[in-house]
């Protein structure tokens, strides 16, 4: 099976070809432009150095929340668009999973960290309960740094820019018991989205490519001035 996976949820953008769990190619990107900028030319150079048309994907993979707003919607757009011309299938991997799976193998608590702006992260948690399997031991949700520590009471490895942001913050709260991912495992890989992404496929969570929406976690800005007026 071979897959596109795309990550464009956060201020890098990533993209991956993959042979079933063999990683053929992957480029990312992290200079501050705008995703819309980056992602088709990225795919453009990716199949060229891959060899590969953009028919002959069997898979679709794309990370679909939490995230950027923008940088969401121009991930999966460009996903819904790829799978309704060709046909294929799509698959929508967790933001949060997929940052998580960096660590995987870690024999400590797992906890990704997003920041969400306005003092909040998008976070979960997650410890490695078999071989390359991490499980979800607290729901994804938006919220403040302090009222979610308060579920942490074992040693904890931290990742992401959320993390990072609110780094003394969290060692201030958890004395002895949290510690920092290095800077080489902070960014959502697309290769990662990928090989989740073919799991997912496997086990039926396939999603229409028509309705299909970002998860967000918290309304956008337009929204919440609408309910306000």
């Amino acid at each position: 099976m071979l897959i596109l996976a795309i990550d464009t949820s956060a201020r890098t953008a990533s993209i991956a070809l993959l042979q079933e769990k063999e990683i053929l190619s992957e480029i990312t990107v992290n200079l501050g432009l705008n995703h819309s900028l980056v992602l088709l030319p990225a795919l453009h150079d990716l199949c060229t150095l891959s060899r590969i048309e953009i028919g002959s994907i069997d898979l679709y993979a794309c990370t679909i929340g939490p995230g950027s707003f923008t940088g969401l919607r121009v991930g999966t757009s460009t996903v819904k668009g790829l799978a309704l011309a060709t046909g294929k299938p799509v698959v929508g991997v967790s933001t949060l999973d997929a940052l998580a799976f960096n660590l995987v193998g870690s024999n400590m608590m797992v906890c990704p960290m997003l920041d969400a702006k306005k003092n909040q992260v998008y976070t979960a948690l997650y410890r490695n309960e078999r071989e390359n399997i991490l499980e979800k031991k607290e729901h994804e949700r938006i919220t403040d740094v302090k009222d979610f520590l308060q579920y942490i009471n074992d040693k904890t490895l931290f990742v992401g820019d959320g993390a990072m942001k609110y780094a003394k913050l969290i060692s201030d709260a958890l004395p002895g018991e949290s510690f920092f991912a290095s800077h080489a495992h902070q960014n959502v890989r697309a290769a990662t989205v990928g090989l989740l992404g073919e799991k997912m496929y496997y086990e039926g969570n396939v999603l229409n490519p028509i309705t299909f929406t970002p998860r967000y976690l918290r309304p956008s800005e337009a929204e919440m001035k609408l309910s306000q007026q």
